[in-house]
Parts: C-alpha cells; sequence; structure tokens
C-alpha cells in the first residue's frame, strides 16, 4: 500500500475545471494579436516610406544661382473721358486795388459761367494769382503806371461733349481778358489701362525668358524678383488759343478728345533649371 501511494504523487492529477487549458489557450492568443499587430506595424511603415513622394527640388535664388534676367514692355489704349482746362484772367488798373478788384469782377463771371455749364465746384480751383507792377522807363528811371493782375483758374470736365460749349460760353463771359493756357485729356480710373499695360509687359517678358532659357539649354524656374518700371502718365496737353469775343459765339470750339496710349515696362529675374 505504501508503494501504491508513492506511485499516485508522480502521476499528475486530472483538472476537472479545465482552467489551465483555458489559461494556456489565453497566453497564445495574446502572444499572436501582438506578433500581428508587429507586422501591421512593419507593413504600414514600409509602404507609406515607398509611396511617399520625395520632395520637390526648388532652383535656388541665391546670388551664387543661375538667373536671367528679361525686361517687358506693353501699351493699352484708352478712351479719355476727363478735360482739364486752365484759363486765366488778366485785368489791370491804375492801383493795385483798382486793377484786383476789375480781375476778381472778370474771374468770378468766369467761374459762374463754369459751373453753369456743368463744372462741379470741387472740381473748379485756382491755381494761381499774381500781382504786378507795371512800368516806364524815363532816362533809366522806371516810374509805375499801373498794376496788373492775373488769376488762373483750373477747372475738369466730367462730360468732354460739353466741353467745346463750355470753354466757348467762358470766353464769352470774360472776353478778351480771359485766355486759355492748355486742355488735357485724362480718365477718371487710369489703372484700368495702366493694369493692361502691365499685363502685357508681363507677358512678353515671360515669353522672352522662355525663348532665350531654351536657346540655352536651360528650363525657367521660380521668378527671383519682379520689378514695375512704369512711369505714371501725364495728362496730353493740347494748346488751344482763346476765340476773340467778337466770334467766341459763332461756332463752338471743337474738342476731340481721341485716344491715349499708356505704356508700361517690367522686369523679371527667373531661376534657371537644368532641360527636364
Amino acid at each position: 500500500m505504501p508503494q501504491d501511494s508513492e506511485d499516485r504523487d508522480d502521476v499528475a492529477e486530472p483538472d476537472p475545471t479545465g482552467r489551465g487549458r483555458r489559461r494556456f489557450g489565453r497566453s497564445l492568443l495574446v502572444v499572436a494579436v501582438a506578433l500581428a499587430v508587429v507586422i501591421a506595424a512593419v507593413a504600414l511603415g514600409l509602404t507609406l516610406t515607398r509611396t511617399q513622394p520625395a520632395p520637390a527640388k526648388q532652383a535656388a535664388c541665391g546670388p551664387t544661382a543661375p538667373t536671367l534676367s528679361v525686361v517687358g514692355t506693353g501699351q493699352a489704349t484708352v478712351s479719355p473721358d476727363l478735360l482739364t482746362v486752365v484759363v486765366s484772367v488778366d485785368a489791370g488798373g491804375p492801383s493795385a486795388a483798382a486793377a484786383l478788384a476789375t480781375d476778381n469782377a472778370e474771374a468770378a463771371g468766369a467761374l459762374t459761367t463754369l459751373e453753369k455749364g456743368g463744372v462741379q465746384a470741387k472740381d473748379i480751383a485756382t491755381s494761381g494769382l499774381s500781382l504786378q507792377p507795371q512800368y516806364v522807363y524815363s532816362k533809366g528811371v522806371p516810374t509805375v503806371t499801373g498794376y496788373e493782375v492775373d488769376n488762373t483758374v483750373t477747372a475738369t470736365l466730367g462730360d468732354i461733349s460739353k466741353a467745346g460749349a463750355v470753354i466757348d460760353t467762358v470766353v464769352g463771359s470774360a472776353g478778351n481778358a480771359l485766355r486759355i493756357e492748355s486742355i488735357g485729356f485724362s480718365s477718371a480710373d487710369p489703372s484700368v489701362g495702366q493694369d493692361r499695360a502691365r499685363a502685357r509687359a508681363a507677358s512678353q517678358a515671360e515669353a522672352h525668358a522662355r525663348a532665350l532659357a531654351g536657346a540655352a539649354g536651360r528650363s525657367l524656374g521660380p521668378v527671383c524678383t519682379l520689378t514695375d518700371r512704369s512711369a505714371t502718365p501725364e495728362p496730353d496737353d493740347d494748346q488751344l488759343a482763346a476765340p476773340s469775343a467778337g466770334t467766341a459765339n459763332a461756332a463752338e470750339v471743337p474738342i476731340s478728345a481721341g485716344q491715349q496710349t499708356q505704356t508700361a515696362q517690367v522686369s523679371l529675374v527667373y531661376a534657371l533649371e537644368p532641360a527636364g
């Protein structure tokens, strides 16, 4: 009997609940899941490495990088819609006060005529006023004989079609005391023509750059600098002599605005890349 007892100690007793087998199975499942996660992460990393594009190589614009400088010129034609007229009213008198009073009356009549002709008060400005003594010389000695006043007015007309009639009426209001110094045409919004001219200048510069780069076996990279070298256009001034008082109402002063050409110039500096 004692021998039988020792033999029973060497044999594993059965596990009627099956807990040992379940614990072992769960351990195997955890190991398998962890191994699957590791394999998936490695595979995903390899996929991202293969599919991620390499960063684009940008051409440098540094001081030692090869560059190409070009200049382009563009033009745009516009129809002006404003007329600026400069008139002066001269008056004289035996004294400074008398000359100024006479000139004031004649200038006021001209201003009233301009406003009645449709010119807004904000578009009328006194641009010059001078009072000068008049001399005669007897044996080299100057003697004051009177005074002369010159009052200059600048007016901008927004309706060119009425400009001839307005100028004609202004001349009639002041007679021989009035002189038309100059007229000039311009645009209320000059940026419209200027922007078209600049765009054409930039397009011409780009076309020249592509042609030159291709001839040299290179291709254009990014724009390093873009400079607008356009000058601000000045109004076109035309001299117009004032009609005499006797013929001022005979016919309306003919006014033709025509067209204006605006010119722009730009310079571009491109980086150069090897031909693709």
